[in-house]
C-alpha cells in the first residue's frame, strides 16, 4: 500500500484541527472580551445612577480598596471616586450585608463630600419574593429613602427601622432585612466620616483583571 495518500490525508485532517481549534480559541477571545466590555458598561451606569451631580473621570480606574469588616461587611472594599475637573464629586463603596434574611446582600453606597447619601443600590441578594426583595429599585421605592440622609440627618439614634424606633420603614412580613440594610448604610457614612479626605487622595489600585462586575 502506499503510505503517501494515508500522510496525505493525516495532513490535511491536522490542518483542518488546527484551523478549527485556532477559531474557537479567536472566537472565545472575542466573546470574552465582549462580555467584559458589557460588564464594565453596566457598572459604569449603575455608578452614575446613584451620583446626582455627575462626574467627569473614570470611577472604575479612579478605585481604591479598603479593608474594615467589621464596618463594612467583607475583607476587602472597593472604594470608586468619582472627580468632576478633578475636585471631589462621591465616593462609591461596595460593601456587604452579612446578614440579610436569606444571606449576604451586596450593595452601592454613594457618600457626598459633604457627608449625605447620594444614593444607594443593592447589587445581588437572595432575599424572599415577595418580601425581602422589596429592597430592589424595580420592586419598590424603599431604596430611594436614603437618598440626602447623612449621620446627622436623621440622628445617629434614628437610623433604625420603625419598629426599632427608626425612621426608615420596613417591610410587612420582612424586617430582618431593611434593618440589615439600614445599620450596613450607617457604617458606611461612619467608615468614610472617619477616613476624611484620605479616601480621595490615595493612589488607584492596578486593577488585578479587566474584570468590573457587580
Amino acid at each position: 500500500m502506499n503510505p503517501k495518500p494515508i500522510l496525505l490525508a493525516s495532513l490535511v485532517l491536522a490542518g483542518f484541527a488546527v484551523a478549527g481549534v485556532s477559531m474557537v480559541a479567536v472566537t472565545n477571545t472575542a466573546m470574552a472580551e465582549r462580555i467584559l466590555a458589557n460588564q464594565r458598561l453596566a457598572m459604569q451606569r449603575k455608578l452614575e445612577a446613584i451620583v446626582p451631580s455627575g462626574g467627569n473621570n473614570d470611577p472604575l480606574a479612579d478605585r481604591i480598596e479598603v479593608s474594615d469588616p467589621a464596618l463594612l461587611g467583607s475583607p476587602v472594599t472597593r472604594v470608586y471616586r468619582v472627580r468632576r475637573d478633578g475636585a471631589p464629586v462621591a465616593l462609591i463603596l461596595d460593601p456587604v450585608v452579612p446578614r440579610g434574611y436569606a444571606g449576604p446582600i451586596k450593595l452601592l453606597i454613594s457618600v457626598l463630600p459633604d457627608g449625605r447619601i447620594g444614593g444607594v443600590r443593592v447589587l445581588a441578594h437572595h432575599e424572599t419574593p415577595g418580601l425581602g426583595d422589596k429592597i430592589e429599585e424595580g420592586r419598590s421605592d424603599w431604596i430611594y429613602g436614603f437618598n440626602g440622609t447623612s449621620l446627622e440627618q436623621p440622628t445617629p439614634e434614628r437610623w433604625a427601622v420603625e419598629r426599632d424606633g427608626g425612621a426608615f420603614d420596613q417591610f410587612t412580613g420582612a424586617t430582618i432585612t431593611p434593618r440589615s440594610i439600614v445599620k450596613t448604610v450607617k457604617n458606611a457614612l461612619g467608615y468614610v466620616q472617619s477616613q476624611g479626605p484620605r479616601l480621595y487622595s490615595e493612589p488607584p489600585v492596578t486593577p488585578r483583571h479587566a474584570k468590573e462586575s457587580s
